[in-house]
């Protein structure tokens, strides 16, 4: 059986939490996009970790961690973070990387701060991890391929080809130092050796191992609305960020994905640029943001402040539909136990008309929130297991969301460690 973590929102939502939990039932781990441009926060009993291009599954001995032909690659990054966790006492991991799997060279780190850079003002917010220019090279047919690591004379003659054209941006639009083909070959020389033993087919494993009935867990990276054709665009990432990419970028039929866990905050957060209705600020923002997540709310990958906003039910109602959410994981709703009142953005005011649904980037911006006011239940929630044992303003928040996107709530996080979940019933 296959099932996918995906988030609902902007990313930050906890979806490393709900893998690392679900993982405990999981044979294979898979991340099918993204690369180390985001990362997700675990805690368990090795202790707390920041993981970038692992997926979340990699605590438990009994699983198998692929990297998926979707994902952009950064090979040092993901033999960093490998030997991070084993050098805290984590048993090596086993990993599967496919070979179709494309390359983040460290040209695109570079383009990627040059062109920040040159836009200045008008800047992307990028997080500098050479995402966008890997994505431009992948779809321009010009990246490099994990297999092509092992083929020799073309290697060479393609290194060739990629720096004249390279060294002309370099040269007339950034006015930076050219590439060097030499050191380029040798770059990917050492790829080589750092991957070769991990490399496979990943597609056929995972065809081979739903046959005979292995369980199978998707891991998505960000959120819905970062998804570069559902989202904020432009101020998205460059994969897709959605269930139905899962299928594309682990190289399995789509009618596998039996269960879409799409994971939600109990408020919103965002790292990056773009439209965020529901966002607030001064001090209201920094106590929800010194108090969320573990240690408070700021990127897993780049340590910025993240962006702090009320519970949005028209982009999680989106967010979900898009994803074709089975489920949906509700986190940190234990922050949430300081406030007397809690705010929730029910509509878009839009040109003087209310909408509850989720609008493109430009009218996006025009955008103002329609809150409602919700009691708070003023107390820790932490320890409690069981959804009637949470106070009676508690539920009523999570009933209150979960009519307005309309998906049914079936976990609830109210805590950062593996336990700290509640399972509700439906029935």
């Amino acid at each position: 059986m296959v099932n996918a973590i995906v988030g609902a929102n902007w990313g930050d939502e906890g979806k490393g939490k709900i893998t690392d939990m679900m993982a405990k039932e999981a044979d294979i781990i898979v991340r099918f996009q993204g690369g180390a441009n985001a990362g997700h926060t675990i805690v368990n009993d090795y202790g707390k970790f920041a993981l970038h291009t692992l997926p979340s599954g990699v605590f438990y001995g009994h699983t198998t961690s692929i990297i998926g032909n979707g994902v952009a690659l950064n090979i040092p990054v993901l033999f960093e973070e490998i030997q991070s966790i084993v050098d805290r006492g984590v048993p090596k991991p086993r990993i599967l990387v496919s070979d179709r799997a494309q390359m983040v060279m460290s040209y695109h780190i570079l383009f990627d701060q040059y062109e920040e850079e040159r836009l200045g003002g008008k800047s992307f917010g990028s997080t500098k991890s050479g995402i966008a220019p890997f994505y431009s090279d992948k779809y321009a047919k010009t990246g490099f391929q994990v297999s092509e690591l092992f083929e020799g004379g073309h290697l060479k003659e393609k290194v060739q080809r990629v720096c004249e054209t390279k060294n002309v941006m370099l040269e007339y639009l950034y006015h930076k130092p050219l590439l060097d083909p030499e050191k380029l070959l040798e770059e990917l020389k050492s790829y080589r050796e750092m991957v070769g033993p991990y490399v496979c087919d990943t597609s056929a494993y995972l065809w081979k191992a739903i046959q005979e009935g292995k369980n199978i867990l998707l891991e998505g990276q960000l959120g819905s609305l970062k998804d570069p054709d559902h989202g904020i665009y432009p101020m998205v990432t460059s994969s897709s960020t959605l269930a139905a990419y899962g299928a594309i970028g682990a190289g399995i039929p789509p009618y596998e994905i039996k269960k879409i866990i799409t994971v939600c905050k109990a408020y919103s957060s965002s790292v990056g640029a773009g439209a965020f209705v529901s966002e607030i600020f001064g001090e209201e923002a920094d106590e929800l943001r010194r108090r969320g997540g573990d240690g408070g709310e700021y990127g897993a990958t780049t340590g910025r402040p993240r962006r702090m906003g009320w519970f949005d039910t028209v982009a999680s109602k989106y967010g979900c539909r898009i994803q074709g959410t089975t489920d949906v994981a509700f986190t940190v709703l234990d922050v949430l136990g300081y406030l007397d009142e809690i705010p929730v953005c029910t509509g878009y005011e839009i040109d003087g008309e209310v909408t509850t649904e989720f609008p493109a980037t430009v009218k996006l911006e025009q955008a103002k929130p329609v809150l409602e006011v919700l009691p708070g239940w003023n107390c820790d929630i932490r320890g409690i297991r069981k959804y009637e044992d949470l106070p009676k303003n508690c539920r009523n928040y999570v009933e209150f969301v979960e009519k307005h996107i309309g998906f049914p709530i079936t976990m609830i996080s109210n805590g950062p460690g593996r336990d700290d979940i509640i399972y509700r019933n439906q029935g």
